[in-house]
């Protein structure tokens, strides 16, 4: 099966600008293509996952991926779905965050000569000259028909309105576009659904500036807005660092996926052959969900953190939720006796310290709404005292467990 046709079944593909010659090239490893990651934290996220599996499939296949981190628009924000104005980041912020994307992107592609590379959008935003920039790009979009944009909607709509310093956003990524073909021979363009018409402007962009005969493409991931949601959850972000969210939560929020998202995060996001899963959603019912869940958890927790560390989780929900009850096989927060009165710390204060809840706020509601249990007692007093003195064993809804200890 051809790459291209494989991408279509695994429900990757919404919107292309030529099929035709787009397929030809991926299927050819001849495509130089480019996603965008905007730089507003020290760490990705699952959201994140979609694009990463997709550079990572088509550098398999020959084609060259270029990863282009926001440096430049990441003072901007890109304000495609959002009815709020993004805080401004400092540049030093926004350096940092680019450093810690590209050490966690190595983990799915290969970076080097000739094979991937990170290119940082700063290099020739930051020092734009604003009358050389709208007499060179700006004279090329027509303001009434950005306003049509689905990017820009949401904004409008809301007391406020829209900024121009938002509105320029459209611009800046359709500049990234050109100058990455320009400088890097970079023919193709993926994103987000609702990205649309953003890469169309860098497209249109690239045929005005350098001809219609200029070879540029654009394409459009399936279901990229409802990855970008991936991203959260009830008790707060699910990120690719381990020191933000561990390997062992991270491999539980897979496990805990909705029965109905099971095949679909399957075809998108793992490495399982596209038959074996066409196969798989055919057949699977009952009980065969939770061995599907962890296949797929454990498949993504190998990607992100290595196999080692995906069968210790493996291991460790086999244990808990097969009945062995075995603390030992838990995530665990120590917590220092001297930051402890007589041994004993709030509920509230315990469920942020062990990241169960990602605010004293969202724990309130978990216990009133009798959602936490401690040491098989269920709690519903947001003012309980609860003792470490010896380990404490926490479960969250059904299936999330984690340990406390004073130490």
């Amino acid at each position: 099966m051809e790459l291209y046709e494989e991408l279509k079944r695994r429900g990757l593909i919404a919107q292309t600008t030529n099929e035709a010659e787009i397929s030809k090239l991926i299927n050819n490893g001849q495509a130089t293509f480019y996603i965008g990651f905007d730089p507003t934290a020290d760490s990705l996220h699952v959201g994140h996952f979609m694009a990463l599996c997709l550079m990572k499939r088509l550098q398999s296949a020959g084609n060259k991926p270029i990863a282009l981190v926001g440096g430049g628009t990441g003072m901007i924000g890109d304000p495609s779905g959002r009815t709020d104005m993004r805080s401004m980041m400092t540049n030093d912020m926004i350096d940092h965050n680019c450093e810690c994307f590209r050490k966690q992107m190595s983990r799915f592609i290969e970076f080097g000569e000739g094979k991937a590379r990170m290119v940082n959008n700063a290099d020739w935003l930051r020092d734009l000259n604003f009358m050389g920039f709208m007499r060179e790009v700006g004279v090329h979009f027509n303001v009434a028909t950005m306003l049509r944009a689905r990017a820009y909607e949401n904004r409008m709509a809301r007391e406020g309105g829209l900024t121009f310093f938002e509105m320029s956003y459209m611009l800046l990524q359709s500049y990234d576009f050109y100058m990455l073909y320009k400088d890097y021979g970079c023919n193709m363009q993926f994103g987000g659904d609702d990205q649309w018409s953003n890469m169309l402007g860098g497209t249109e962009l690239i045929r005005k500036k350098l001809g219609k005969d200029a070879h540029a493409m654009t394409i459009t991931l399936l279901l990229n807005s409802e990855g970008k949601k991936m991203g959260k959850t009830a008790s707060g972000a699910v990120w690719l660092d381990p020191e933000k969210t561990t390997p062992y939560d991270f491999f539980q929020y897979w496990r805990n996926v909705d029965d109905a998202d099971v095949i679909k995060c399957m075809k998108m996001l793992t490495f399982i052959p596209i038959e074996e899963i066409e196969e798989m959603e055919r057949t699977l019912t009952g009980a065969e969900l939770n061995s599907a869940k962890e296949r797929l958890a454990h498949s993504l927790t190998e990607l992100v953190h290595g196999k080692e560390e995906a069968d210790k989780c493996l291991d460790a929900a086999k244990a808990i939720f097969g009945g062995s009850g075995n603390s030992a096989d838990m995530p665990c927060t120590e917590i220092p006796l001297s930051e402890l009165e007589d041994g004993s710390i709030g509920i509230l204060d315990l469920l942020v310290r062990t990241k169960l809840a990602p605010s004293k706020s969202e724990g309130r509601r978990l216990v009133q709404q009798g959602g936490i249990t401690v040491n098989d007692e269920k709690q519903t007093d947001p003012n309980a005292k609860i003792s470490l003195k010896n380990e404490a064993v926490i479960r969250k809804g059904k299936k999330i467990f984690h340990k406390a200890v004073g130490v």
